[in-house]
């Protein structure tokens, strides 16, 4: 057994043997680099390495979580006596307690979450890469003028995860991404609105996963020249379509509102729907943690439960809710394998691959299925109620003529309900990409004000 396995397993046998009657323990090691070049010169070059320990015990149904970055003995002796005194004075909690045995384990197959490429970066060539999209952003158009920078990331590291009831989990990760923000400007002849920002970006596994940064450039570059000129519109009522950062963005409200935090409290507006109709047919909505390669994707969830994957809507159908183990216990349900922590505190509910799966259709078939209506690219200041299910956002994006984007706009206001919504997604892109543990593909709402 490899050292850190050894004082995650001791951590959890010390809990055991000052009191408490079960205890996990968690410890993260990791390792990050960025650096972001800003119209050429280097603006900040950051690396930074922590190691750190959380460990969360039961004493019956009362529980108690502490954390530490000191690993020396009189660190661990403090870390464990702190948590079983503090265990001794929390109030009872029946749904408190660790996974039970049936659903503990790992998911047996490599999932591709490291590689080594990450770990053998050097700052010159991550300066060198961060320097390259910014140069080809600018080479794009002579309208691109400044730019607000270009940052490479690499991130690596490391999770244990050990229980009292012997279960042992060890897997490492990595990422790194490459994103560039170029700002493009023009005269009052195009329109008075003479400055826009946009940005595109690259995240993979691995540095070999990246798309290269020319092209990063270019797309950030052509995003950010379409804008300019940008309109307001008149108040009306038109289909929407939402691109694959936008339909991202619900989809990541959705996830609040399916979350068994937010269902045990009745703090959405779809408790109690399990098995009723709340979208379209055209939605098929899936949380797998087992995908490869996959931002969410883990062997295991971080108290032990098995990675799987669930079916959450079906076909407009509400099949599942995400849950833990004591959001489960509330609900009277199973464990999802959802459970998300760092090293403080008790675990929430987090998304594994949390996604909309795609349909048939490219961007440019949905797009041309409108004879009049919007298509968003950017929010400002989103707003979301899950109790209720009513959102409310700035937008900006392009307005579509006739099947075609026909001009930009901005300052427009969407507001609307998200079940609603759900029912009234009429087409579904083919364009499904991962970019973080939240994705959907572009998206069409029939309607919206």
């Amino acid at each position: 057994m490899e050292e850190l396995q050894q004082l995650a397993m001791h951590i959890v046998e010390s809990a055991r043997k000052s009191g408490a009657t079960a205890a996990d323990c968690v410890i993260h090691e990791g390792n990050e680099f960025s650096t972001t070049i800003r119209c050429g010169e280097v603006e900040q070059l950051k690396e930074a390495g922590a190691k750190s320990l959380g460990l969360r015990v039961f004493l019956d149904h009362r529980t108690a979580s502490t954390y530490t970055s000191d690993f020396s003995r009189q660190g661990i002796e403090r870390l464990v006596a702190d948590a079983v005194a503090a265990s001794q004075v929390t109030s009872e909690d029946p749904c408190a307690g660790l996974p039970e045995p049936e659903v503990v384990g790992q998911y047996p197959e490599d999932l591709d979450l490291f590689s080594e490429d990450v770990t053998h970066l050097e700052a010159r060539s991550m300066m060198d890469l961060a320097r390259r999209a910014e140069q080809a952003a600018f080479a794009f158009d002579p309208r691109i003028q400044n730019s607000e920078g270009s940052t490479f990331d690499a991130v690596y590291g490391r999770k244990i995860l050990a229980t009292s009831e012997g279960f042992l989990g060890d897997y490492r990760r990595s990422s790194c991404s490459l994103s560039v923000v170029p700002i493009a400007v023009s005269g009052p002849e195009a329109g008075g609105q003479g400055m826009q920002r946009d940005y595109w970006y690259s995240i993979s596994r691995s540095l070999a996963g990246l798309e290269p940064p020319e092209e990063i450039g270019r797309k950030a570059a052509e995003r950010a020249v379409r804008r300019l000129g940008a309109r307001k519109v008149a108040t009306c009522r038109v289909p929407v379509v939402f691109d694959q950062r936008t339909a991202r963005s619900i989809l990541g409200s959705l996830f609040e509102a399916l979350s068994g935090e937010s269902i045990y409290r009745r703090a959405s507006f779809l408790a109690g729907k399990l098995g009723e109709t709340v979208a379209s047919e055209a939605v098929t909505i899936v949380d797998d943690g087992t995908l490869r390669g996959g931002f969410g994707s883990s062997p295991f969830d971080d108290e032990g439960v098995r990675t799987g994957r669930t079916i959450v809507i079906e076909r407009g159908v509400l099949k599942s809710y995400l849950l833990n183990c004591y959001t489960a216990r509330k609900l009277g349900l199973k464990t999802t394998g959802n459970a998300g922590r760092g090293v403080a505190g008790n675990p929430g509910v987090r998304p594994k691959n949390f996604f909309l799966e795609p349909g048939p259709e490219s961007p440019e078939e949905i797009i041309g299925s409108v004879e009049n209506g919007f298509y968003i690219t950017e929010f400002m200041g989103f707003g979301f109620n899950a109790v209720t299910g009513d959102l409310s956002y700035g937008a900006a994006g392009l307005w579509i003529e006739n099947g075609e984007l026909a001009y930009p706009v901005q300052e427009v206001t969407i507001a609307g309900n998200l079940l609603e919504m759900l029912r009234a997604i009429t087409q579904v892109g083919n364009d499904l990409e991962f970019r973080g543990a939240i994705a959907a593909p572009t998206l069409k709402v029939a309607e919206m004000t």
